[in-house]
């Protein structure tokens, strides 16, 4: 269908789900005794919220998770079994910071960002090192993008190893801050997204948009119909279960904006990254029958 060979990361099947749960463990695990015994708190809509709460409970110490009100239910029953210690906020980027501190100035706790933040990022590396170990010869890396942890950490990494490797990442239209970020060279912030992707709608952080800018070739835009598309090959063919946001780079690979780029038509052999399976199957479910 594509045209090119595919290696799929399954991040799907990661602890929690989903690829966030390296990072969370590099950061968790890295802290002294003394600051890891008050605990980690941070504020997320699902992925990282699930991971920090695993990982937490893995070393033995309390997690305090900000959610906001709006995240899907199954991120949200998953922080609850991994024992995290839910505080509710609502959806705006900045409810979700105000009250996150607003624990961390009651509880003392370690804050952890979702993306922001170097241990995470190395964490997230060790996709690239994977990845490049199983299948040395990937001249291509496709990334989903939206604070940025992922592919800062899968870039540094894949680069380090093969500096020729070419890295897109791969954003919905719905959300697109990262590719006019790139466009405009500086962090631009939308005053709201709309996607289907619900991991996909955080903003780039000061730590990893230098990485994106210098290191990320291009940022492949596509539509939620498309995402939708990419979901459901994945079922239907990888047999995996993949959020829409974990799909997305298939959908970028699939893409016209990327099939019909002369410049890229030497990208042969593509390392694409299923980021996560923690879907709300009823959502996807709307969707497929729209036909979204």
């Amino acid at each position: 269908m594509s045209g090119r060979q595919l290696y799929f990361k399954c991040e799907c099947l990661q602890k929690g789900g989903a690829f966030k749960f390296r990072g969370a463990c590099n950061a968790v695990f890295s802290l002294n005794d003394e600051d890891a015994s008050k605990g980690v708190v941070t504020h997320s809509s699902g992925n990282h919220a699930a991971a920090l709460a695993l990982a937490a409970k893995l070393r033995g110490i309390p997690s305090y998770i900000v959610i906001p009100k709006n995240a899907p239910t199954c991120k949200i029953e998953n922080v609850k079994r991994y024992g995290g210690q839910i505080v509710w906020s609502e959806a705006s980027v900045q409810s979700r910071e105000e009250v996150a501190n607003k624990v961390w100035q009651e509880t003392g706790a370690i804050f952890i960002h979702p993306y922001n933040d170097g241990r995470i990022l190395s964490g997230q590396g060790t996709i690239s090192l994977e990845i490049l170990e199983q299948v040395p010869h990937i001249d291509t890396l496709v990334v989903p993008i939206s604070g940025g942890g992922l592919i800062s950490g899968i870039a540094l990494a894949a680069k380090s190893i093969n500096p020729a490797i070419r890295i897109f990442a791969a954003e919905p239209k719905g959300a697109n801050d990262a590719a006019l970020s790139k466009a405009a060279g500086r962090i631009i912030r939308l005053p709201e997204t709309d996607t289907i992707a619900d991991g996909l709608r955080a903003f780039l952080g000061d730590f990893t948009w230098p990485v994106v800018r210098d290191l990320v070739e291009d940022i492949i835009t596509v539509e939620d119909s498309e995402i939708i598309k990419a979901t459901k090959l994945c079922f239907e063919i990888l047999k995996v279960v993949v959020e829409p946001s974990g799909a997305i780079g298939l959908a970028a690979v699939l893409s016209d904006t990327f099939q019909k780029n002369p410049s890229w038509k030497e990208c042969n052999h593509i390392g694409i990254v299923i980021s996560g399976g923690n879907v709300d199957l009823a959502v996807l479910w709307d969707s497929l029958k729209k036909g979204k």
